[in-house]
């Protein structure tokens, strides 16, 4: 390369000279291949924080409906199905319960390790809840069933929890003085196993009391840290992340609806996940929600 260019200048200060000199060399350097990521293309959103998942919530449009009792409803329709909700609910724990088969066991120990087993499964899980009535083994057996989906840790688990009272009437009765409800509040608390959240034992608890096989009536919503169908349809539907708030609002809507407080569990469920029971809901439950 000259030292100095046409224009009388070196080379590397004359402005167009060096120009042209940068260009030959990005012309003559052979480009790059380029570069490919393992696992796939990467696409224009951004990862999601690992375990998060979001969901699509229906909602109706706003139609000027307004409630006190659930301050988070903006819709008629809405207000229907949550009234059907709650009909549907509350008729569910009409004895013999949600699962006959539970009163219809004539052995308490037995009707408890039933009802018990079937709340390991998810509510609407029919087939499943078939199938475990008709092969389970017995409480006396000792042996642990293989269900689908379940802990193993968690039948261990109770069985020592029932076992440390002596049987499992014993230890759903706790003190003989006890209300139904401080019952089934305490059952609730010493419930907290591995594997046993609180979808399964606030449906093993409903279960006993609509079944008539122990003194429970469900004494609060139990919300907890763990955000189930349940907890976050109560926060959507009462506007609320304060447990005591939300506990207190729920009992005001089943008191004002004239149904069971237990009975919200699975109708909150049900109405946050767009689901609508089929059914006229009594005229107590419509009032409530100001539906003519």
């Amino acid at each position: 390369m000259p030292l100095f260019c046409r224009h009388n200048r070196l080379t590397a200060n004359c402005p167009i000279c060096s120009r042209e000199l940068a260009s030959e060399r990005r012309a003559a350097t052979p480009a790059r291949p380029a570069r490919t990521r393992s696992g796939g293309s990467r696409t224009s959103t951004q990862r999601r924080s690992p375990g998060v998942v979001t969901k699509r919530v229906a909602r109706a449009a706003d139609d000027g409906y307004r409630n006190p009792l659930v301050p988070g409803l903006r819709a008629t329709a809405d207000a229907e199905r949550l009234a059907s909700s709650l009909a549907w609910a509350d008729a569910r724990l009409e004895p013999p319960g949600p699962h006959p088969a539970v009163a219809e066991e004539p052995v308490q120990e037995e009707a408890i390790w039933l009802a018990f087993l079937l709340a390991l499964v998810p509510p609407g899980a029919h087939e499943l809840h078939q199938a475990i009535v008709a092969s389970r083994p017995g409480w006396a057996s000792g042996e642990a069933p293989d269900i689908p989906g379940a802990d193993p840790r968690t039948v261990p688990a109770y069985r020592a929890w029932a076992e440390r009272a002596g049987t499992q009437a014993e230890a759903f009765l706790g003190e003989p003085a006890w209300t139904p409800e401080r019952r089934f509040g305490r059952s609730f608390e010493r419930l907290a196993l591995p594997g046993l959240g609180r979808t399964a034992r606030y449906e093993l608890l409903l279960t006993l009391g609509a079944a008539g096989v122990c003194e429970v009536a469900a004494d609060a919503l139990h919300i907890g840290k763990t955000d189930d169908a349940t907890t976050l349809a109560a926060k959507r539907l009462l506007v609320s992340g304060d447990v005591m708030l939300l506990e207190r609002r729920a009992a005001d809507l089943a008191k004002a609806a004239g149904v069971r407080l237990g009975a919200l569990d699975r109708a909150l469920a049900v109405w946050g996940e767009g689901e609508a029971p089929d059914g006229e809901a009594p005229a107590a439950v419509r009032s409530a929600l100001g539906l003519s």
